[in-house]
């Protein structure tokens, strides 16, 4: 076989090994952004299994009943001390049936760059929280958790979430009641009136 063949026969499967990674990554990544739509059509978030910071898995229709709100959170973001405002929140309410889930996200600027073990430790010693908290998840782009499609696609006004510290509020049905983007503290009237309508 001439060195010309061989040359050439190497071209040929060079050229088919990057066409097979080519439609490998294609379908990967097909596959991948469609992954996080599954759960677009659940009716409420009760049909979502979530994992705690313990890495334990935790069905959110044990929330049933409950008026929940629902929070991403970060450590390392100007709005961070809204920590303290969502604790007094939980204490406040979760007598009457409210409860507040926090869901950490890196999507901002990288603001909640550590492992569930950091959060944890974090949430405990700096701001003793104590209301349910979950696992890191991506709660905007490709990789968007279900959850989070959920939430930004059927609250009004439908869309991504803007920036850390962007809250849902849940009725004990598990349907979204209203969202409040990252400037609307904890505790704001216009916040907690809602919590209380809700309750009633």
């Amino acid at each position: 076989m001439s060195i010309h063949l061989v040359r050439r026969s190497m071209s040929v499967i060079l050229a088919l090994l990057c066409l097979a990674v080519v439609i490998l990554f294609t379908t990967t990544n097909a596959f991948s952004s469609k992954e996080p739509r599954a759960m677009s059509n659940a009716a409420s978030i009760h049909e979502f299994t979530m994992n705690s910071l313990e890495g334990k898995p935790v069905k959110l229709e044990d929330y049933k009943g409950n008026v929940v709100l629902i929070v991403n959170v970060a450590s390392r973001c100007g709005f961070t001390p809204q920590y303290e405002g969502l604790e007094k929140l939980y204490k406040q309410y979760s007598s009457k049936g409210f409860v507040v889930l926090g869901f950490p996200a890196n999507n901002f600027m990288g603001q909640e760059p550590g492992t569930d073990a950091d959060i944890k430790q974090f949430c405990s010693t700096k701001y003793n929280v104590t209301f349910p908290m979950f696992s890191k998840i991506s709660v905007k782009g490709d990789d968007m958790h279900p959850l989070y499609q959920f939430l930004t696609t059927k609250s009004t006004p439908a869309g991504d979430v803007r920036w850390n510290f962007g809250k849902f509020l849940i009725g004990k049905d598990g349907k979204i009641i209203a969202r409040y983007d990252s400037k609307v503290a904890p505790e704001a009237a216009e916040l907690t009136s809602a919590i209380d309508a809700a309750l009633k």
